[in-house]
């Protein structure tokens, strides 16, 4: 009998796709309103949203930003300083200005609509290979390999036997691929059902492995779940962080009148006066707040 490891997905993707079937979140953009509502814009807002942010911060705030801005075109005709106080708490701000300026490159170069071939959405401010695909993917149904932080971890555990995966690289995209349906709609769902299946079940910490549909069959599960080691570089801490100090300092803007405040006032109170001024010099550099006069405002 061959080891886990070398069985074809074939053989394992029904039970995965029977789970999701019944398992999956009910999220917003999995709605058939969302895509009616919002087309293909509102899936990718919603993937510059989740960037590195949990589902249920983003919930909320996509909400809200699409109410506000349902089209490319309504949020290509809004300033900087409107799109930074409206992401709000979001984290990773630049994201804000990246979503801004594909706006106004869908507007200038689709005619407002959000494209459908990869190397044209990779084109776009902000948009890597994993967003492009999934626009492709999850909007537009075509067949691409959509890989995430969630999907690459169920990939080393389940074929290569390990317990969590290397860094993210190019070969990525072609193991994924490997195991993808050649069905382009079962390619879809097959691309979600892996991203669900480690966000909720094969997590980074604590996998729920008796509840996955995968254990009969995952090659790390056959192995006695051994540590293998995670070669991945460690987010730094938030607490005391210059990632920290630049939240406030945004904040401390977005909620002031005409969002400006002279720059003496900005967190006055921050107990680090030298990463206060760091963090309001990398905000400047990255366009997120400009400096006039002796002030500081939001970007116009």
């Amino acid at each position: 009998m061959p080891s886990p490891s070398t069985i074809p997905s074939a053989l394992w993707r029904p039970a995965l796709l029977e789970w999701y079937a019944d398992a999956a979140r009910d999220l917003p953009w999995r709605r058939s309103g969302f895509s009616d509502r919002y087309g293909a814009w509102g899936t990718l807002v919603s993937e510059f949203m989740l960037q590195q942010t949990p589902v249920n911060r983003v919930i909320p705030h996509l909400d809200a930003w699409l109410r506000r801005w349902p089209t490319p075109s309504a949020m290509s005709n809004a300033t900087p300083a409107e799109v930074v106080h409206q992401w709000a708490n979001l984290g990773y701000p630049r994201r804000a200005l990246w979503l801004h300026r594909a706006a106004i490159e869908i507007v200038e170069r689709h005619g407002g609509v959000v494209p459908r071939d990869v190397p044209a959405l990779l084109a776009l401010s902000g948009i890597g290979e994993y967003t492009a695909r999934a626009v492709a993917v999850f909007h537009y149904g075509d067949r691409h390999p959509v890989v995430d932080t969630n999907t690459r971890r169920v990939i080393a555990r389940a074929v290569d036997g390990r317990s969590q995966p290397d860094p993210p690289a190019k070969r990525d995209l072609a193991r994924m691929a490997e195991l993808l349906p050649v069905d382009v709609a079962e390619s879809a769902l097959f691309n979600a059902a892996m991203m669900e299946l480690g966000a909720v079940i094969c997590t980074a910490r604590a996998p729920e492995c008796e509840a996955c549909p995968l254990a009969s069959r995952c090659a790390w599960v056959a192995a006695g779940r051994p540590d293998t080691g995670d070669t991945r570089r460690r987010q730094p801490r938030f607490e005391g962080s210059d990632r920290q100090a630049r939240g406030a300092v945004l904040r401390s803007l977005r909620e002031a009148s005409a969002h400006t405040l002279p720059a003496a006032e900005v967190v006055a109170d921050w107990p680090d006066a030298a990463q206060r001024d760091r963090a309001i010099d990398s905000l400047i550099a990255d366009g997120l707040i400009e400096a006039v006069g002796g002030m500081l405002l939001l970007p116009r």
